[in-house]
C-alpha cells in the first residue's frame, strides 16, 4: 500500500503560501491525564516520525486568491486522532478565523479519537462541534477535504459537518474505521465514492484538480450581496400560447431549453452541490449549486423537467439555508409535472421534504428569485417558487394540477381535459392577470425589481 501523503504534503495540493498559527501550550501530567503507560513515548516517537508536534497542523494561507484559515491532520501522529492537544489548536484555528473573517478548509485524515486520553478525547468532538457552529453563525463557510482514512468523530464533526464536502478518490470514508466495523461488512459502503452516491459528499475531486477546486468554492461562498438574483433571459418560443393546452402542450416538449441550458447560458462558473447529507440525491431531477453570474455570485436549485424526488427537495432546502447563511441571493428554476408519487417516496418522507422546502424557502433572509421554465405542477413545483418574486417563460404553465388529474377528479370524459386547462387559467399571462407571478420573462434578462 502507498504511503499516505503527509499534512504538509496535503496543504502543497491547495497552496504555496501556508504559514502556521501559534496555537495554545497545555501542561499535562506524565503520560496524560489518565496517566497511560508510554504515552509519551508514543508521542515521542510520533513527533521523530512525522516532524509534528501533535496531529493536525493550523495556518493561513490563500487559496486561489482568497485568504483562509487551512486545517490539515496529519495521519502519521498516532493516526491522525484528536486528544486535548488537538483539540486546543482547532479552537484556536476556528477563533483566529472569525477575528479576521476568514473561511475554514479543513484536509481531514483521522482514524477517530484518541483512546489514551479516554473521554477526554471523545468530548473534543463537542469542542469542535461548538467550534464549528460558532464559526458559521458567524457567516463564514466551511469547507472539507476528505483524506485517507476519514473515519469516526472527525469524519462526524469537521468531516460531514462542512458546508461543501470534497473528497480525494478511492479514499476510506465512514463513522466506522476499517478495525472496528462488522466481519460481514462491504468495504465498497465506507468509500468516498459511496458517500457521493448516499448525498453526504459533493465531489470526489482527483488530486491535480483539487487546488482549483477548492479556490472555486472558496471563492464563491465568500461573495456576499444583497441584491436579488436577475431574472434569466427566456431561451424559448416567445409567443404567448393561445389555449390553456397550448401552454401544456408547449410546457412538455422535449425540445424546448431546460435547467441545464438556463444555467449554461446564465453563468460563466459553477460548483454543485452533491445530494441532502441524508442518505440520498436527486442528480437527475435537481441540480444545485453556486455559480458566477456578471461577476456575483448566485445560488441556484432547479427542477430538470422530472418528477422530483424527495432527496432532491432536501437538497434544495440545504441550498437554500446555506445561500441565507452566507448572504448569497438564490436562484430557482421550477420545471416538474409533480413531486414523485410512487411508494418509494412515500417511504423517503416526500411529504415532509417538500414542507421543509416550503420553509426554507420562506424563512430565508437572503433575496430569491424564480423563474417557471417549463411544467409548473402543483405543490411538488410551488415549493421551490419565491412568494411575490416569481417569473415565467412564455412556453411555460403553472397549475394547481394537471389538466388530466383535474378532470379525472371532476369525474369529466376524456374529451374535456383541453378545457378544462382553459378553466384552469395555467397560462403565463393567466398568471400574470391573477397576479400569480410578476411578469413573463423576455428574450433579454430583466433587471433585478
Amino acid at each position: 500500500m502507498p504511503e499516505r501523503p503527509t499534512a504538509r504534503e496535503a496543504l502543497a495540493l491547495v497552496t504555496e503560501d501556508f504559514g502556521e498559527l501559534p496555537h495554545p501550550v497545555r501542561e499535562s501530567k506524565p503520560d496524560g491525564p489518565l496517566e497511560w503507560a508510554g504515552y509519551d513515548a508514543s508521542r515521542a516517537r510520533a513527533t521523530a516520525r512525522t516532524g509534528e508536534a501533535e496531529s493536525v497542523v493550523c495556518g493561513r494561507a490563500t487559496v486561489g486568491g482568497t485568504p483562509a484559515v487551512l486545517i490539515a491532520f496529519e495521519f502519521g501522529f498516532l493516526g491522525g486522532s484528536l486528544g486535548e492537544r488537538t483539540g486546543d489548536r482547532l479552537e484556536a484555528a476556528h477563533r483566529y478565523a472569525r477575528e479576521h473573517r476568514l473561511p475554514v478548509v479543513s484536509l481531514v485524515a483521522t482514524g477517530g479519537s484518541r483512546m489514551q486520553e479516554g473521554m477526554l478525547a471523545l468530548t473534543q468532538l463537542q469542542r469542535v462541534a461548538r467550534q464549528s457552529a460558532l464559526t458559521r453563525a458567524a457567516g463564514l463557510p466551511q469547507l472539507a477535504v476528505l483524506r485517507d482514512p476519514t473515519t469516526g468523530g472527525g469524519w462526524a464533526t469537521l468531516g460531514a459537518g462542512a458546508d461543501v464536502v470534497l473528497a480525494l478518490p478511492g479514499v476510506q470514508v465512514g463513522f466506522a474505521g476499517s478495525r472496528v466495523r462488522p466481519p460481514d461488512a462491504d468495504p465498497a459502503a465506507y468509500t468516498a465514492e459511496a458517500q457521493l452516491a448516499a448525498g453526504t459528499v459533493d465531489a470526489v475531486v482527483p488530486p491535480e484538480q483539487l487546488r482549483e477546486t477548492v479556490a472555486l468554492w472558496l471563492r464563491l461562498l465568500t461573495a456576499p450581496s444583497a441584491e436579488p438574483a436577475p431574472v434569466p433571459a427566456a431561451l424559448g418560443a416567445p409567443n404567448l400560447p393561445a389555449t390553456g393546452w397550448d401552454a401544456v402542450r408547449r410546457a412538455r416538449d422535449p425540445e424546448r431549453p431546460r435547467a441545464g441550458a438556463y444555467l449554461d447560458a446564465y453563468f460563466t462558473r459553477r460548483a454543485a452541490l452533491g445530494g441532502d447529507r441524508s442518505g440520498g440525491r436527486d442528480a437527475e431531477g435537481m441540480l444545485c449549486g453556486f455559480g458566477i453570474h456578471d461577476g456575483r455570485t448566485i445560488a441556484y436549485a432547479a427542477q430538470t423537467g422530472t418528477a422530483t424526488r424527495p432527496a432532491g427537495y432536501r437538497t434544495a432546502a440545504r441550498l437554500i439555508r446555506l445561500a441565507d447563511a452566507l448572504s448569497v441571493p438564490v436562484l430557482t428554476l421550477v420545471d416538474t409535472p409533480g413531486a414523485a408519487n410512487d411508494a418509494e417516496a412515500e417511504r423517503q418522507g416526500v411529504g415532509a421534504a417538500i414542507a421543509d422546502l416550503f420553509t426554507a424557502v420562506a424563512t430565508a433572509r437572503t433575496p430569491v428569485t424564480t423563474l417557471v421554465i417549463g411544467e409548473g405542477g402543483s405543490g411538488g413545483a410551488l415549493a421551490l417558487a419565491a412568494p411575490d418574486r416569481t417569473w415565467v417563460v412564455p412556453d411555460s404553465y403553472f397549475s394547481v394540477i394537471a389538466p388530466e388529474l383535474a378532470a379525472a377528479i371532476l369525474k369529466r370524459p376524456a374529451d374535456q381535459v383541453h378545457a378544462t386547462a382553459d378553466q384552469l387559467r395555467l397560462r403565463p399571462q393567466d398568471l400574470v392577470e391573477l397576479g400569480v407571478v410578476r411578469g413573463i420573462a423576455a428574450a433579454e434578462a430583466a433587471p433585478p425589481g
